[in-house]
């Protein structure tokens, strides 16, 4: 198969040019695959990147080996090459765990939040971000050098190049400000009154 042709033509196509000794077709077949099955085993191996290359070179390498017996028709390449990646994944993971059986091993708990929860939760970093864009500069500048960003009121003091009882000052005026912006909205942004 001409080199042009190489890069639309099937995988399958390219894996018998390579069987029949056109180390070209390999090379291209290599560039298709090898990101994907990569990308396979690094999510399988928890990100392991050391680990996931391996896989993926012993993955390919088995294609390789494959490649003279393959039947055309009976498997896609990309379908086999991920069954031999996640089969060299999953005996990664039980040489890892010491023989553990895999199905014994519970699934991961999933931490993401909702689809709901994430957007109350924009909804509530908008909320905080235009009732900061409304107060004065000073107030704005205190109260996220303290709230959001943590640092103590003598090196916001030092930052702002004012006195810590200042700072003081102006962190409690902008919070106030801050629950006079936001305390009508409480029901809407999700927060229940304990109260």
């Amino acid at each position: 198969m001409p080199f042009e042709a190489m890069s639309t033509a099937a995988d399958e196509d390219l894996l018998a040019d390579y069987a029949a000794g056109n180390a070209s077709a390999a090379r291209v077949l290599t560039q298709r695959l090898a990101p994907r099955v990569f990308a396979h085993a690094m999510r399988m191996l928890g990100g392991d990147r050391a680990e996931a290359e391996d896989v993926s070179q012993e993955a390919l390498l088995r294609l390789w080996r494959a490649a003279p017996g393959w039947r055309m028709g009976e498997a896609k390449v990309s379908t086999w090459l991920y069954r031999v990646t996640a089969n060299l994944c999953i005996d990664r993971i039980r040489r890892r765990r010491g023989g553990t059986d895999i199905d014994s091993v519970p699934e991961p708990v999933d931490e993401t939040p909702s689809a709901a929860a994430g957007l109350q939760q924009q909804a509530r970093a908008e909320a905080l971000q235009g009732a900061l864009d409304a107060l004065p500069d000073r107030q704005r500048q205190a109260v996220i050098l303290r709230h959001i960003e943590g640092l103590p009121n003598p090196e916001i003091a030092e930052i702002m190049d004012i006195g810590p009882r200042a700072v003081e000052s102006l962190v409690a005026r902008g919070k106030r400000a801050l629950e006079a912006a936001l305390i009508g909205r409480r029901a809407e942004l999700g927060y229940e009154d304990d109260d």
